[in-house]
Parts: C-alpha cells; sequence; structure tokens
C-alpha cells in the first residue's frame, strides 16, 4: 500500500482502476477494506482512492484527538498526493463528518459528494459525554467488549442473524484499532463541529444514502437542506449499508457517478 504523511501521522491508502478520481471515506472504526466489494463494481471506470482514516486500519493515530480539522488536512494532504485537483467524493459516517469539514476548507476541489449513513448535527452534551466515557472505558479495559457492543449498532438484524461473514469482516477490521487509536477519534468525534449550516452552501451534485435500519431523520435533513441532493434508502441494511449490501450499494453509487460530468 501506498503511505504519505500528513502533520504528524504516517497514512495508508489504495488505489484502484483508472478514469476520474473517486475518494471513498470508510467509517468508524473499519478501514478501506470496508469498500473492496463495491470498488469492483467501480474500477472499470474510476480510479479509486481509498484512504485508512488517521487511526484507523494501518494509518497512525499521530497527537492528540483525530479531530474532523485533522482528517480534513489528511485529506488535502492526500489529493496533493495523487494531484487529485477535482474529484467525487464520498464518506460514510466519520468519512461523512470529514468531507463536511474539507468541503468547508477546500470545496474547489470537490465535484460531487456522497454522504452515506452519516449526519450533519454535532453532539448533543449527553453523547459527547457518552464518547468521552466511552474513550476512557476502552483505554482502562481495552476494546474488545467495546467491539462486541458496537456491531449489533452498526449491523441491521438481517445480517446479524444470516451473514456471519460480514459480521466476522467489520470485527477482524475494528480489531486493528489499538485502545489508543479507538480513544482517539472518539475523543475527536465528540467535538466535531456542527454541520448543519453547511448543508445550505453545498452547490455540487450530492447523493445521500442510508440504510432501511437506522434512524432517517438525519438523512432526510441533509436532502431538505441541500439543493438538488437526492436521498436513497438501501432495505435490509443498517449503518454499514455498503459492507452489508454492497451490490446495491454499488449500483447507486455507479448510476449517480455515471450521470456526472466527467472531471
Amino acid at each position: 500500500m501506498p503511505t504519505f504523511r500528513s502533520s504528524d501521522a504516517l497514512l495508508f491508502y489504495e488505489v484502484a482502476g483508472d478514469g476520474p478520481a473517486v475518494v471513498l471515506l470508510h467509517p468508524f472504526p473499519l478501514n478501506h477494506t470496508f469498500w473492496r466489494p463495491v470498488a469492483e463494481q467501480l474500477s472499470t471506470r474510476y480510479r479509486l482512492v481509498m484512504p485508512d482514516l488517521r487511526a484507523h486500519g494501518d494509518s497512525e493515530l499521530g497527537e492528540g484527538p483525530a479531530t474532523m480539522e485533522k482528517l480534513a488536512a489528511d485529506l488535502a494532504a492526500l489529493c496533493r498526493e495523487e494531484r487529485i485537483t477535482k474529484g467525487f467524493f464520498v464518506g460514510v459516517s466519520i468519512g461523512g463528518y470529514t468531507l463536511f469539514e474539507f468541503w468547508r476548507r477546500n470545496r474547489e476541489h470537490v465535484a460531487a459528494l456522497v454522504l452515506a449513513n452519516t449526519r450533519a448535527t454535532a453532539e448533543t452534551p449527553e453523547s459527547r459525554a457518552n464518547r468521552l466515557a466511552l474513550a476512557d472505558k476502552v483505554l482502562r479495559e481495552g476494546s474488545a467488549g467495546f467491539i462486541e457492543e458496537m456491531l449489533p449498532k452498526v449491523l441491521s438484524p438481517v445480517t446479524l442473524t444470516n451473514r456471519p461473514d460480514i459480521v466476522d469482516a467489520a470485527r477482524r477490521m475494528m480489531q486493528k484499532m489499538s485502545p489508543q487509536d479507538f480513544a482517539g477519534v472518539q475523543q475527536g468525534m465528540a467535538d466535531r463541529p456542527d454541520s448543519v449550516p453547511t448543508l445550505k452552501t453545498i452547490d455540487v451534485p450530492a447523493l445521500i444514502i442510508v440504510g432501511e435500519d437506522e434512524a432517517t431523520g438525519e438523512a432526510e435533513l441533509m436532502r431538505q437542506q441541500i439543493s438538488g441532493s437526492r436521498l436513497q434508502v438501501i432495505p435490509r441494511a443498517g449503518h454499514y449499508a455498503a459492507l452489508e449490501r454492497p451490490e446495491e450499494f454499488g449500483r447507486l453509487l455507479r448510476s449517480f457517478l455515471d450521470g456526472l460530468p466527467r472531471q
């Protein structure tokens, strides 16, 4: 895997295919291999750039929490490394949080956005405190318990019952992160800014995707606030829709990207 250095961290990424650049940002606490089933449907037409976000997979945490500012700066450094002056950007969960910050700082690089299984609202005082408490708990007790508690929250009941292979794949990706990595990312997400005011500034084509088995209110808010955006719901999928239903997710993504002007 190629690497690049962004401020205080060495970061890893993978490139597949050829054509206009599509940058794919995975969810917490997984890594770029989250995208491999979807990448098979896209790499015949697009150059896919799939990083391990800071503290995820093989990428380093660096010093202090993995804030959205750091993640957006990492993404800008990756674009320079891969000479992406204008590209299509896809973000799931923390990947979406990163794209909101990236848009505020580097919108000239963005030709289109796909925001999947993510939200624009900031943490509530309660959810912020919960993230910080979880960070402390993982540092004290390790990550094994956190992982097993998280899996039912991010996968649909159908996946949990019928697809042990997907459950195991998600677990293995999570297990690559150290307790320090988990804590650093939770601390960074706890203080992420409110991106709702940013939604009305998004003036590029935008697709919003959500799994049927997670709350859709945040996705609907984004659809209402981003002019011209479209919302697609993937049935029998949860927060990790692209991993649970890669054929459907890939079809939606390919259809959206194929309808855009070539970069």
